[in-house]
């Protein structure tokens, strides 16, 4: 797995929809299903939504807190 990319997780905010403005890394598990079962955008925004969906699906969001920005 590509650690630049999962920095990009706790970063990129959601340009769009619904959630739009919240980081993809806190995206609810139900959306991010949707897009599974619609179709991830084209783009470096669907390859980031798929892989977010991956990383919830199998329980490791985990992973993502030490790559957050501290506050």
């Amino acid at each position: 797995m590509n650690p630049e990319l999962l920095q990009k997780l706790v970063e990129t905010r959601m340009p769009f929809g619904k959630h739009a403005g919240c980081l993809l890394a806190d995206l609810p598990g139900n959306y991010l299903n949707w897009f599974a079962r619609e179709g991830f955008p084209k783009g470096e925004i669907g390859r980031l939504l798929a892989l977010m969906h991956e990383i919830d699906h199998n329980g490791l969001s985990a992973l993502l807190d030490p790559l957050r920005p501290k506050e």
